[in-house]
This record gives C-alpha cells, sequence and structure tokens, in this order.
C-alpha cells in the first residue's frame, strides 16, 4: 500500500516512464530467460551428439581393452578429447583421463549386451559433473563397454557468459527504455501541459478567452475541443447572466423611480400635513398599485428565467393542449372584457408541463389582448395537425423586429408605453421548446400578428392515460 501511494503521489512522467520501463524489463526477461533455455538445450543436443558420434574404432579399444583386462598398466589415450573408461562384464573399469567415473548399472549392461547403449550424467571421483555416453564394443570373443565422458563444465560456462552478457544487455535496454519512456511522456504530454496551463490561467483570472490549439484528431485533440466548448459556453453563459441582470436592472428602475416618486409624495402630504385632494390621493394610490402589479410581475418572469434551459422546470405529464388552451382563454377574457375571441378547438394531447404550458398560453393570449383595438377580435385556432394559431387585428410587427421578439426584455418602440417587462415571449419560447415544439410570429393577412405554435402530439392521449382517466372516473 505504501508503495502504490508513493507511485501515486509521482508525477505522471515519471509514472509513465516507470511503466514503460517496467514493461520493457518484463519482456527482456521473459525473452533473455527463454533465450537462455533454448541455448542450452541446443547446446546440451549438439554436445549429446557429439558424444554419440565420437566412439573409437576396433583397433583403437582392442589394445585398451587387452590392457585393461590383463591389468599390466595404463595406457595414454592418443589425442583424447574426452574422458575414455572401458567397463568390463565382470564390472571392472579402466580409465584413461584425469579421473574415474563410477560405472553404473547400465553401464555394466552395455558391457554385458543387454543394452545397446546409455547415456546419462554422473560425477568423477574428483568432484567434476560429467556426461556419460556408453556403448558395447567387441573385443575377441566377447565385448565390453566404452564409456567415453565430457564435463558439463564446457556449456556451464560458456552459459554462464551467455546469462552474463544478457544481464548486462537487459540492463542497457532497461535503462535506456526508462529514458524513452520519460521522453515520450514529456513529448506526448506536451498537449495536456498546455491545458493545464490554461485551466490553472482560467482559474486565476477568469478569463474565459482562452483557447487551446487543436491538432489532430486524437484523445488529446478532443480534450483540448471539449475544453475550447466549455470555456466558449461558460464566456456565452457569463454574457447572458451580465446582460440579464443589467437587464433586469434597467427594467427594474423605472417602476422603483416611479412607486419612490408616489410614496415620496404620500409621505410630504402626511408629514407636512396637507392632505392631497381625493382624486389626486385616489390616482396616485392607483399608480403605487399598478407599480407594484408591474414589480411582482417582473420579479415572476426572472424568477422563471432564472430555471436552467437545459432542465425542464417540472416533471413532463401527457396533457391535453386544448384544454389547458381553454384555462388560458378564461384568464385571458378577463383581462380582455372588450374584445371578442373566436375559438376554433381541435383535441390535441402533448407531452409538457401543465403549470408553464398554461402560463405559456397565457402569455400569448395576454400578447395579443395587449396590442388588439377595443371591440376586435382574437382569432384562436388549435388546428386537427396540432398548430395552434393566435391572431390578433392589432399594428402589427414589423420585418425588421421579428427577429428580436424573442429576446429578453427586447420590446418593440411602439410598446415601450404598454405595460409588461419584455419577459414574456422568452418565457414562451423557453417552455415550447422544452416540450419539442417551434414558436413564430408572423404577419397575418389583413393586418395584425399571428402566433403559431406547433408541439408534437396526437389527437388521442396514449392508452395509459385513457386507462387512468377511466380509473378516476370509476
Amino acid at each position: 500500500m505504501r508503495l502504490a501511494g508513493r507511485f501515486r503521489a509521482l508525477p505522471l512522467r515519471s509514472r509513465l516512464a516507470m511503466l514503460t520501463a517496467t514493461a520493457v524489463a518484463l519482456a527482456v526477461a521473459v525473452v533473455s530467460a527463454a533465450c537462455w533455455f533454448v541455448t542450452r538445450a541446443q547446446l546440451e543436443e549438439e554436445r549429446d551428439a557429439s558424444l554419440r558420434n565420437s566412439g573409437l574404432d576396433s583397433s583403437q579399444v582392442g589394445p585398451f581393452a587387452l590392457t585393461c583386462v590383463n591389468g599390466t598398466g595404463e595406457m595414454p589415450l592418443p589425442a583424447a578429447t574426452a574422458t575414455v573408461q572401458i567397463v568390463l562384464p565382470s564390472g571392472r573399469a579402466c580409465t584413461y583421463g584425469p579421473s574415474p567415473i563410477p560405472v553404473r548399472p547400465s553401464d555394466l549392461a552395455v558391457a554385458r549386451g543387454a543394452l545397446a547403449d546409455t547415456l546419462h550424467t554422473e560425477r568423477a571421483e574428483d568432484g567434476r559433473e560429467m556426461r556419460v555416453f556408453t556403448y558395447p564394443a567387441r573385443v575377441g570373443q566377447g565385448f565390453v563397454g566404452v564409456s567415453i565422458a565430457r564435463p558439463t563444465s564446457e556449456i556451464d560456462n560458456s552459459m554462464a557468459t551467455l546469462a552474463w552478457v544478457l544481464l548486462l544487455v537487459s540492463g542497457i535496454g532497461v535503462i535506456g527504455a526508462g529514458a524513452v519512456g520519460l521522453w515520450v511522456a514529456r513529448a506526448g504530454l506536451k498537449p495536456v501541459d498546455r491545458l493545464t496551463d490554461a485551466v490553472e490561467h482560467v482559474a486565476a483570472t477568469e478569463d474565459l478567452t482562452v483557447r487551446i490549439p487543436v491538432e489532430g484528431e486524437d484523445e488529446v485533440a478532443r480534450l483540448s475541443r471539449s475544453f475550447n466548448a466549455m470555456t466558449a459556453a461558460l464566456a456565452s453563459s457569463r454574457d447572458r447572466q451580465a446582460q440579464l441582470i443589467a437587464d433586469a436592472g434597467h427594467e427594474l428602475r423605472t417602476p422603483l423611480t416611479s412607486l419612490r416618486t408616489n410614496v415620496e409624495l404620500l409621505a410630504r402630504s402626511e408629514e407636512t400635513g396637507r392632505a392631497l385632494p381625493p382624486d389626486d390621493r385616489r390616482a396616485l394610490m392607483a399608480s403605487v398599485k399598478a407599480q407594484m402589479t408591474e414589480l411582482a410581475a417582473l420579479i415572476g418572469d426572472l424568477q422563471e428565467l432564472a430555471r436552467p434551459d437545459a432542465v425542464a422546470p417540472g416533471p413532463l405529464e401527457v396533457v391535453g393542449l386544448h384544454e389547458i388552451l381553454r384555462s388560458a382563454l378564461g384568464r385571458a377574457r378577463l383581462r380582455g372584457p372588450e374584445l371578442t375571441f373566436a375559438t376554433e378547438l381541435a383535441p390535441w394531447y402533448v407531452r409538457a408541463e401543465p403549470a408553464g404550458l398554461e402560463r405559456a398560453l397565457v402569455n400569448v393570449l395576454d400578447n395579443a389582448v395587449k396590442f388588439s383595438p377595443p371591440g376586435s377580435t382574437v382569432e384562436v385556432t388549435l388546428a386537427p395537425d396540432g398548430t395552434l394559431t393566435v391572431r390578433d387585428h392589432g399594428p402589427g410587427i414589423p420585418a425588421d423586429e421579428l427577429p428580436h421578439v424573442f429576446d429578453r426584455f427586447w420590446r418593440s418602440p411602439s410598446a415601450r408605453s404598454l405595460p409588461g417587462s419584455g419577459l414574456g415571449l422568452s418565457i414562451v419560447a423557453r417552455t415550447v421548446r422544452q416540450s419539442g415544439g417551434t414558436v413564430a410570429l408572423v404577419p397575418a393577412e389583413g393586418g395584425g400578428t399571428a402566433a403559431v405554435i406547433r408541439l408534437p402530439g396526437a389527437p388521442t392521449p396514449p392508452p395509459s392515460v385513457v386507462a387512468d382517466e377511466g380509473l378516476d372516473q370509476s
């Protein structure tokens, strides 16, 4: 655990270099071990083959065997490159070499003709380990065993040298791999360094104009693009927030100034003891009430717009657009009693938040009421395909102002004197967009303006809604 903690505490470059060196070390160790074992097996195979092929002919074996049988003394083997030992059927052995080799039962079986040959490893009397090959040889009327032995140190010394060479090469390879891994880590992490510097710069200065150059299509490039998109979105969000605060302050200033003036007049009247004329007092009180109503509506609109656009303000439900529209029409008729509402509503069911959708429809109808001349007609049509059209017969909206009607706090110059905050249509656009629909204001034929809303839905409710309604009625 301590080693793991210390490893995680290292810089990323060092960890990558260590991991690279470790991976190379394991690979080199496996390859070196395989090379060592394969080489040893090959050398041993060649040595055994050499022993099998180095047998003495009868002219060489005969004199040595007779000398061994007669016991007349030992004779050196001319030009011998290995230890030669004659094994008699009786078990007696004569050695021509540095040190005698113990006779195994398999060697004796070869000397007696019971075994074709034998190959084994034995330790000589002087302590050396010998590889022994014993085969039969005819001498006179019988057989003897001829053992030819070579020290295993011939291979052991070579393998020891090879082991040191492999170890040295492996060490150089591991060190080189660590250095290369560190260099690769530094080169590969340069884009990450730039990203880190950019993030630290943003954290320290709150400068969201920083952008990282994007090169290629790899993961680092994708991360850089995501960072650039994030900073751009944050910058845009901060700009919108600043604009919202500035616009809200501007809109709040007017009713607050008027309200303050009216309150000061009332307070001065009380302080001086001069009562205002009844008509002036009623007008002041009506103005104060109107300004308070306007402030309350503006604050409500600001609270509605303060919720994140990406998150629906409430759970979506399957509701009847025609039913919510009837409720909104009831409220709109109270605000425009002098107007006539011509309605034609076909059933249409949508998935939306009921309260938010009703508020949006009320805002659309209020907008039509506001700009309709007294005694005119507001036409409200919900077509069988779900298209809602609210048409007024007011002055209309100039073409150059249409792109701005859904902007926050935007108000047409002709509507500056009318009540409102310029947030109603922004709320409409937001609510419709959350329900997956579209909204637009277009000039109407013959004058006036038509608000066209399209929400995805169906003329009949889903079976689950029908079943729930049946249960409620029962």
